[in-house]
């Protein structure tokens, strides 16, 4: 207790520079945290990957489509338990800046393979009943106050036309990973109205989603499935859905890079100032360290001092950063949810704080205490300043 009053008032003596040095930390932790959230939000759509779903798209690219005649063949294929199908829509509300993601999906067999999407009873059948009804996450029912029962109106894009919905449901989350933020329709909707317009795009699907019965069998479904359109007009490519997910964050990888060396370089930015505070105040005290061992006081005594003094001022900043992540991040995740969905913060993000301020306020108190134990006591006492 005594030492801890002892380092407190230590730390205290010089206020300004202490409360200056811990503000800068406390702002390297935030910046950190919320880099690394960054990061975490990046891959959000990753992590949230079931090992029991793989996704089949063309061998091209994901812009040309598989027949629909697919999905029949490929319930088929040994360890398929369950298919079903998608497209993406790409259709704007409004304008450009309200950004999500809308998806053409075969409603009955999309949310069986998917129980991460909670739907009430009540919504289901009345999604199911209404060719033009959507169902829509739970935040971004918010984002944009719609309830059920709205008529929602998108633009399309990939399928040009103005594109008339009903809201018919709402869900949410199973998981705090999941994403609220998407729109979904009945693909019949699309399908039919691409016959009267477009019919050579009619009966062509985006994606098909496969149910396995043993997710160990993954890579041999894969296989098997592939092979059985290998030569075809249309061959498929068929990957875990964790690997589809990751093909798209793959095309940004250089900046999630830059922004994982930011945020190692904002720590190392911590050790400096916290090592410049330190030996500023190792060498005003030069002169008490020699005192304390005049008095009899060991190094290690004097050690402990200049240690504890660093690692008090590194963890308050830390406490601080840390406090202070956690509404700054809701309030960013708000803001940038139509890009970041799931934007939260990960407790592997807050052992990280803890350990590198531990390790900032350890190394930034190394050299002044070895001045501090080394500096003989006239020396000491004969210094000024």
């Amino acid at each position: 207790m005594f030492l801890l009053k002892l380092l407190t008032r230590n730390a205290l003596r010089h206020r300004l520079r202490t409360g200056l040095t811990i503000l800068g930390i406390t702002i390297a932790i935030l910046a950190f945290g919320l880099l690394r959230t960054v990061v975490s939000a990046w891959y959000a759509g990753v992590n949230a990957s079931s090992a029991a779903r793989l996704i089949s798209r063309n061998a091209i690219s994901l812009t040309f489509s598989l027949p629909l005649s697919y999905l029949e063949r490929i319930r088929q294929v040994e360890g398929v338990k369950s298919v079903s199908y998608a497209n993406w829509f790409g259709g704007i509300y409004i304008t450009e800046k309200n950004f999500f993601p809308n998806f053409a999906v075969e409603p009955k067999s999309y949310f069986e393979l998917y129980p991460e999407f909670v739907l009430s009873p009540e919504d289901k059948r009345s999604f199911l009943a209404d060719r033009k009804g959507c169902v829509v996450g739970r935040r971004l029912a918010e984002r944009f106050g719609w309830k059920v029962g709205d008529s929602i109106t998108l633009k399309g894009t990939i399928f040009p036309g103005t594109w008339e919905f009903v809201l018919r449901g709402i869900y949410r989350g199973a998981e705090k990973s999941t994403d609220e933020n998407q729109f979904f329709f009945q693909w019949d909707y699309l399908n039919e109205t691409l016959k009267k317009t477009v019919a050579r795009r009619a009966d062509q699907l985006g994606v098909i989603i496969l149910g396995l019965k043993n997710p160990q069998t993954a890579a041999e479904t894969s296989l098997a499935v592939d092979a059985r359109f290998k030569n075809s007009l249309a061959e498929t490519l068929t990957e875990t859905e964790k690997a589809f997910q990751l093909s798209f964050v793959s095309m940004t990888e250089a900046i999630v890079v830059a922004i994982r060396i930011v945020s190692y370089v904002v720590i190392v930015i911590i050790m400096a100032v916290v090592a410049n505070t330190m030996a500023m105040t190792a060498r005003e005290r030069i002169g008490e360290y020699a005192i304390f061992k005049a008095m009899g006081f060991r190094g290690y005594y004097i050690a402990g001092m200049v240690f504890g003094e660093s690692l008090f001022i590194a963890m308050t900043g830390c406490a601080v950063g840390i406090a202070l992540t956690f509404p700054v991040a809701a309030r960013f995740g708000k803001v940038m949810g139509a890009f970041f969905p799931v934007f939260q913060v990960e407790r592997s993000t807050l052992y990280l704080d803890v350990a590198f301020c531990l390790v900032v306020g350890l190394v930034a108190a190394v050299f002044p205490t070895w001045r501090a134990v080394r500096i003989g006591i006239a020396d000491g006492l004969r210094r000024i300043g």
